[in-house]
């Protein structure tokens, strides 16, 4: 139930300041006033780095906020490496993501949803004519564009081309080494699926055979195949790899996930090729050739694999592997020997979990470099492709920063990556392989590092710290936490401040230092903002995370709790002025807080679960559940302990609920159950209910109604 960590953002020019940048935290600062929620639209997300082959040039997404159409643009951006050089945007008001270099460069691919391409229509025969941009479960939906491949040639100029033309859209692709094709995994819905996706479309009945029969933003999930195809670019000829699944195969609704070979004789991707994959989280590696032979099955390790990385000499993948149900063991790095099936963990005695987008990279036929959540943090390790012996590298980041998004140039000379700085900005960076092996303390030029782009520059503005803070819970052990301090606050001298303690989803997540919105609305407006990282959290070994597994409430609510009696201790805290709020998971420690303390003057549980009997099996988490609490009607004991409306009686703070209407994840009706169960004992309760919303908040009017609805809550409170 990990919420995403993605604040919307709106145009602001990206292209200021760039060059090389040294770390002077004292001339950080942030907003002089107080920022309002409306200055949301003015909040930018810079993601997707991606190096060129040569590591000369990195593409970059930036997301951005329209306020006139209240919308979401991500845009695509191309920089030198070494900061020379303001961006270069090549899209606007696109729906950009996945750039991905031709091996020599000369293009760049990505996946957007964009109006038909004009040369591809003439070649159609057919006129252009506007798209709506109406869509459902990935299926036509009125004439709507579909997310296609496109590509720009980088070296003669000029528009995107583009490259594919799939009525239900493209997922994921990987070029060929000759740069002449690419393999793309698309669906392919047969003759009956087009039926019963008409008949669907149309308000016709919704027929389920599945047993995962409903995925967060897709809604009711069908038994559409997504299959492999590879595509010529130039002529834009498609063949289907028929082997890579089977007609009577159900969908992946985790998509394939191609590698191409470096030597272009094979296909690697994942799926789930068991007996019910609805009933299974176990994921294999496979292989096919170009032509739809030659179809392998590499992997048989009853492992979570994802993120297949070839290495140069096209000897072995590396990739990232998870227990298929018990999360909260560390994601650990892969070696797997191709011809053999051989696979072997190279970090291992690390005991830290690969971080979300992390998988790990190949620098050369030996070494191997990835990100890993390592308390409360996220940083670089290298690791031996032979070994398990992983290393704690980039110390140059030092404890105050986050890395993300980490890629590396095909020669391995060449790192970019997004790091966030609470006190500078959220931005992509740049650095040479000799990067990694910086010494604490190094400055930029020392380190290599070159800052890129600079998306927030205007919101950047007045002093700002983040500290991490550390205390005891109840039970003697030691909990870790950040806390955001508002402007002019002096933790040597302090006076009581109001109090959020954000309680980050998952459980299976951990926070880090970042650079977001939320808690530069906060500190702006005189709020310490606390995110503590909890029983269950990872980043800390698998010993720490699994202290939860099994149970809901009360260790996890602990250490929130202690967390900010400790704040009040220290005098940062006004002990009247506590409040408590959290999305997904943070949702769920939040009511099972207010039905075991009374200590917060306010709370806000946002898109949760709190009876997880009544859920189970209308959500698409139950197989998690299972695997953790037995199925209910077997342990109603258990399942009525872990819900928070068991104990629904005990609440006496004022709470806010807040849920998705279209949230598959922790269906809208559970927010509704928890809000009439406490105002049936006479709790001021207010329930919030976003139409049309999963589980997240979409839209920017959205995102700024709920920072509303906080604050007044706690303000009235």
């Amino acid at each position: 139930m990990t919420a995403a960590n993605d604040y919307p953002v709106t145009p602001t020019d990206p292209q200021n300041g760039r060059g090389a940048y040294v770390f002077d935290h004292s001339a950080h600062t942030l907003p002089v006033d107080e920022l309002t929620p409306e200055r949301f639209y003015d909040f930018s997300i810079a993601s997707g780095a991606a190096v060129s082959p040569d590591g000369e040039r990195v593409a970059f997404l930036v997301s951005e906020f329209d306020a006139e159409e209240d919308d979401r643009h991500t845009s695509l951006f191309v920089a030198p490496t070494d900061g020379s050089a303001e961006p270069y945007r090549l899209t606007r008001a696109s729906s950009a993501s996945i750039p991905q270099w031709s091996p020599d460069g000369d293009r760049l691919a990505f996946v957007a949803a964009r109006n038909t391409d004009a040369g591809l229509a003439v070649e159609n025969g057919s006129e252009v004519e506007e798209d709506d941009e109406d869509e459902e479960n990935g299926e036509p939906v009125g004439d709507g564009p579909k997310p296609q491949i496109w590509s720009f040639d980088m070296a003669r100029g000029g528009d995107a081309r583009q490259v594919t033309d799939r009525d239900y859209g493209v997922a994921e692709f990987d070029w060929a080494p000759d740069g002449e094709r690419l393999v793309v995994a698309a669906r392919d819905p047969t003759e009956e699926d087009e039926e019963y996706l008409r008949q669907r479309n149309d308000d016709g009945p919704i027929e389920i055979d599945r047993l995962q029969h409903k995925g967060d933003g897709a809604g009711w999930m069908d038994e559409v195949t997504t299959y492999l195809f590879v595509v010529d670019v130039e002529s834009r000829e498609t063949v289907r790899l028929d082997h890579a699944y089977d007609d009577e195969e159900k969908g992946d609704r985790n998509g394939l996930q191609p590698a191409w070979s470096p030597d272009g004789d094979r296909i690697a991707f994942v799926a789930q090729h068991e007996a019910d994959p609805d009933d299974t989280h176990v994921r294999n590696v496979y292989t096919i050739r170009p032509d739809g032979t030659g179809y392998e099955q590499v992997t048989d390790a009853g492992l979570r694999l994802a993120g297949l990385e070839w290495s140069p000499d096209g000897d072995r993948i590396a990739l990232g592997g998870g227990e298929p149900y018990n999360w909260y063991k560390p994601t650990e790095a892969y070696v797997l020997d191709v011809e053999t099936g051989e696979l072997e963990s190279v970090s291992e005695s690390l005991d830290r979990t690969i971080a979300f987008g992390g998988n790990p990279q190949w620098l050369d036929d030996d070494t191997l470099v990835g990100l890993f959540g390592d308390e409360g943090n996220t940083r670089m390790v290298r690791l031996d492709a032979d070994a398990d012996d992983p290393e704690r590298v980039f110390v140059a980041q030092g404890r105050s920063r986050s890395v993300s998004g980490l890629s590396a140039s095909d020669d391995g000379s060449t790192l970019a990556f997004r790091m966030d700085d609470p006190e500078a900005g959220a931005d992509i960076y740049a650095m040479g392989r000799q990067g990694l092996d910086a010494e604490k303390g190094a400055e930029a030029d020392a380190a290599g590092l070159a800052q890129v782009s600079r998306v927030n520059a205007e919101l950047v503005d007045e002093p700002h710290d983040c500290v991490r803070i550390s205390w005891e819970n109840s039970d003697g052990v030691t909990i870790h936490g950040l806390a955001y301090l508002p402007p002019g606050f002096d933790p040597e001298d302090p006076e009581p401040h109001p109090v959020v303690s954000s309680v980050h989803g998952g459980p299976m997540s951990y926070d880090s230092p970042a650079f977001g919105f939320d808690q530069l609305f906060w500190t702006s407006k005189g709020y310490i903002v606390l995110r503590t990282n909890y029983r269950g959290s990872t980043s800390y070994g698998q010993e720490f995370a699994e202290r939860l597994r099994g149970t809901r409430g009360d260790k996890e609510v602990d250490d929130v709790k202690t967390g900010v009696e400790h704040l009040v201790e220290e005098g940062w805290a006004d002990e009247d002025r506590l409040y408590l709020t959290g999305f997904s998971y943070g949702g769920i420690t939040t009511a099972a807080a207010v039905t075991k303390t009374d200590i917060f003057a306010g709370a806000a549980a946002e898109h949760g679960i709190y009876d997880f009997y009544a859920t189970f099996g209308t959500d698409d988490n139950h197989l998690w559940h299972e695997d953790e609490f037995g199925l209910p009607w077997e342990n109603v004991d258990t399942y009525r302990e872990i819900s928070s409306i068991t104990d629904v009686d005990q609440v006496d703070t004022p709470l806010l609920i807040t849920a998705g209407e279209e949230d598959w994840r922790c269906p809208p009706t559970q927010a509704e159950q928890l809000f009439v169960s406490v105002r049936k004992q006479g709790v001021d309760s207010r329930l919030v209910i976003y139409p049309g919303e999963h589980h997240n908040i979409g839209d920017p009017d959205r995102a700024i109604h709920r920072l509303e609805e906080l604050e007044s809550w706690f303000d009235e409170h």
